[in-house]
Order: C-alpha cells, then sequence, then structure tokens
C-alpha cells in the first residue's frame, strides 16, 4: 500500500477511536477522491447512514465550478437533507485529511446549512 494512504488509514482509525455517531448527533464522515467528495451522516449505534450527498448528484454536476466550491455545494445539501431530518447537531469526521482545502469547504458549507459541530 502507498506510504500516504497507509498514514491517512493509521489517523483515521486514531480519531475513530474518540468520536462516534448517535441518532440525535450523527457523525458526518467525508471521503475525498480525486475527482469527487462524499459526505455521510452515520449512526455508529444502530450501524446506519442517515443522510449522505457527493459531488456526483445531478444538481451538483450541473453547476460548472471548481472541486473547492463543489464541495461546499455538497455539504449544504448534506446540511439541508439533515435539518429535514430534524438534525441539528453533527460530530465532524474528517477521516484522516488535514483540515484545509476541500475538507474545510465541506464543513463550512455544512455549518452554513444549518448544522453545528
Amino acid at each position: 500500500m502507498d506510504l500516504k494512504v497507509t498514514r491517512r488509514q493509521k489517523i483515521r482509525h486514531r480519531i475513530r477511536r474518540k468520536i462516534s455517531g448517535t441518532a440525535e448527533k450523527p457523525r458526518l464522515s467525508v471521503f475525498r477522491s480525486n475527482t469527487d467528495t462524499y459526505v455521510q451522516l452515520i449512526d455508529d449505534d444502530n450501524a446506519v447512514t442517515l443522510a449522505s450527498a457527493s459531488t456526483k448528484e445531478k444538481d451538483i454536476v450541473a453547476q460548472k465550478v471548481p472541486k473547492l466550491e463543489k464541495a461546499k455545494l455538497v455539504g449544504e445539501v448534506l446540511a439541508r437533507k439533515a435539518v429535514a431530518l430534524g438534525l441539528t447537531k453533527a460530530v465532524f469526521d474528517r477521516s484522516g485529511y488535514l483540515y484545509h482545502g476541500r475538507i474545510k469547504a465541506v464543513a463550512d458549507g455544512a455549518r452554513e446549512g444549518g448544522l453545528k459541530f
């Protein structure tokens, strides 16, 4: 396995030991690939995904903006889905990525959409 990926996995496992999501305060998990950004609200107690969003959704794909702005849109879309489910709080799980760039944009978008970390 690539050294960079292995390092991220170690950090990810270290983070996951400390945080987990509940039905009232789910875990907002972020995955970043080279082209896309995926986010989920996860209830770890019941092992179920409550809501998800990604840059592959039709309304986000239709917008011709850079990846950073698409990541922010993904955060806003997820926050809207969460508020519709009656959720206002979440625990942010950066999944071993540094908190900058697209990861930070997702968090900012989710905050603007109404989620609190």
